[in-house]
């Protein structure tokens, strides 16, 4: 039986490869005096896909217990069947006024 390779750490990078450090790299970069943080980076990487959401605004995972003809309906009904229930209850919420 073959044993698993060891992990060697990243392989070797061509100097040459690195980014031109230019003014955008030197005013926005993060400073560092050895370990401590001088001043954080700042506009150095775009963040990709939906901004966050506010804490008070994110859903909170939670086990339910429906009954299977409930849940079949909804299902039935494809992909994004539970913010479909979601929404369901929200209005259901909304209309009995708390």
């Amino acid at each position: 039986m073959s044993e698993n390779r060891q992990d060697t750490g990243p392989g070797w990078v061509d100097p040459d490869e690195a980014p031109e450090l230019d003014d955008h790299f030197f005013e926005h970069g993060e400073v560092r005096d050895g370990e401590r943080l001088v001043r954080a980076a700042t506009d150095t990487m775009a963040r990709r896909g939906r901004p966050r959401l506010d804490v008070s605004a994110r859903r909170k995972a939670v086990s339910l217990r429906l009954s299977p003809s409930v849940l079949e309906h909804f299902r039935q009904s494809g992909p994004g069947w539970q913010s479909r229930i979601s929404e369901i209850l929200e209005k259901h919420v909304a209309a009995s006024g708390e």
